[in-house]
């Protein structure tokens, strides 16, 4: 009877145990693949508008730096940084005294230049008077010579006072037109020095404001030459229209365009957006480090629009931004929108090699290194097959599985890409976490949905 019982609880406990193992299996506790946590979101419809971000300085749309055109001591300074200036007025002096010097001087080589050019003059009249005398002489001389009234040694001395008292107008002619150069170059002379003398007064070439003040007065000052710009003295800006000078790398710049629309953050005025307009974009690189490691970069000016910024101008000065030169700020450039388009969160899509799981095509030219005709394939070919290879995909949630869906994307923002081609609205998809998408993820894996806060920063982990 023991033994009959025991042979039962025997057969009972074979049955329990082949049961549970076959509900263990099914529900993935033993055996199978572990399951990846995840989190999904449905792909839907919404606007997206498409920007490129950089960084750089406020400055003045219009700013001009004032340097000497002459060298020496600042006596005088008459604005100081911030003061409004009309063009025209007199900003500083430089000490004159050396130019006034020079100025007399020229005055002085004119006065002997034009006294000597007089006395050529009145040479030149003498001259002129006596050659017509000889003139006379030698004509009834040659008269009596050819009368044999007078000898050949009489008509020979005529002829040669003639000739001579030609040569003598005609050097006479020739001192006076010397005399007249000389006065013209000690007119030019004196006409510089009266310039230098007056460049030692510096006045606004246009209205504005002092944006900057670099020298004090009893500073020595170089002026501008060929070779030199001169010391930079001032600055006059027009502060009531800024704009901000950014760098854009060279993958971003060919989708900017004049007239773009930006929104800009500046430091000094935080949780603000001011809105702006592309104005202009730098045709040549602007290049930073050396060999592998440089940076191709394109200045771009953006216009701060008044609009966006007026409560903040002050009442007595309502032509004077709020915004000064050198501030930092951060832009926006919005290059594209697209309005009520399919999309699912950027960081779902991913690129993998065909979902069939064979080599790409890239892959496999890359381990035929042995084969003739492979090492023959140009570089450009190669290039070309690995972006064929090469595709973008998002994962299907299905029933605890993930399935893999090629896409095509067109634009994006900073968190949603838009959807062209294999999803349809309200298609569940797996959203993150990144590094699941991005490498633990294959066709067909076993996934498990949780919530999205449980795995916020952590990273993914499988689930028995």
């Amino acid at each position: 009877m023991k033994k009959k019982n025991i042979i039962r609880i025997s057969i009972i406990a074979g049955v329990v145990l082949v049961i549970l193992l076959v509900i263990a299996k099914k529900s993935g506790w033993i055996g199978g693949e572990s399951a990846i946590e995840v989190f999904t979101e449905k792909a839907a419809k919404r606007n997206i508008v498409e920007s490129v971000s950089a960084s750089g300085k406020i400055k003045p749309e219009v700013e001009i730096k004032i340097s000497p055109f002459i060298s020496g001591e600042v006596v005088k300074l008459l604005v100081k940084e911030g003061d409004d200036v009309k063009q025209g007025q007199l900003l500083a002096e430089i000490d004159p005294e050396l130019y006034k010097s020079s100025y007399e001087q020229s005055m002085a080589v004119l006065n002997g230049q034009k006294a000597g050019l007089a006395n050529a003059k009145a040479n030149l009249t003498q001259v002129k008077a006596q050659f017509t005398n000889t003139k006379l002489t030698f004509e009834r001389n040659e008269k009596l010579y050819k009368q044999q009234t007078i000898s050949a040694a009489d008509y020979d001395a005529a002829k040669a006072a003639f000739d001579v008292a030609k040569a003598q107008v005609e050097a006479a002619e020739q001192n006076v037109e010397a005399a007249k150069y000389n006065v013209s170059s000690s007119e030019a002379a004196l006409k510089q020095s009266k310039e230098n003398l007056s460049r030692t007064s510096i006045f606004a070439p246009n209205s504005g404001t002092i944006s900057k003040l670099s020298v004090e007065v009893g500073e020595r000052v170089t002026g501008a030459s060929q070779f030199s710009s001169g010391t930079e003295i001032m600055r006059i800006a027009n502060l009531n229209n800024m704009e901000v000078n950014v760098d854009v790398n060279e993958n971003d710049i060919v989708r900017v365009k004049l007239g773009d629309t930006a929104l800009i953050e500046v430091d000094a005025y935080l949780n603000r957006k001011f809105k702006g307009i592309v104005t202009q974009i730098a045709n040549s690189a602007n290049i930073q480090g050396v060999s592998a490691d440089q940076v191709t970069n394109f200045n771009v000016k953006i216009r701060i629009l008044q609009l966006s910024y007026s409560d903040l101008m002050k009442a007595d000065k309502p032509n004077i931004s709020p915004f000064r030169p050198g501030m930092s700020a951060t832009v926006e450039i919005q290059t594209k929108s697209a309005l009520n388009i399919l999309t699912v969160p950027i960081q779902s899509v991913t690129t993998r090699e065909d979902s069939t799981g064979k080599k790409s095509l890239f892959a496999k030219k890359e381990n035929d290194k042995n084969n003739d005709n492979e090492e023959k394939t140009n570089e450009g070919s190669s290039k070309k097959a690995f972006k064929e290879a090469i595709v973008e995909y998002v994962f299907l949630f299905k029933n605890g599985t993930a399935v893999m869906q090629k896409v095509k994307t067109g634009i994006q923002d900073n968190n949603y890409i838009e959807i062209k081609e294999g999803l349809k609205e309200n298609d569940e998809i797996i959203a993150g976490p990144y590094t699941a998408v991005t490498k633990l993820l294959k066709n067909k894996s076993a996934v498990k949905k949780v919530d999205k806060l449980k795995l916020f920063d952590q990273k993914p982990t499988k689930s028995k």
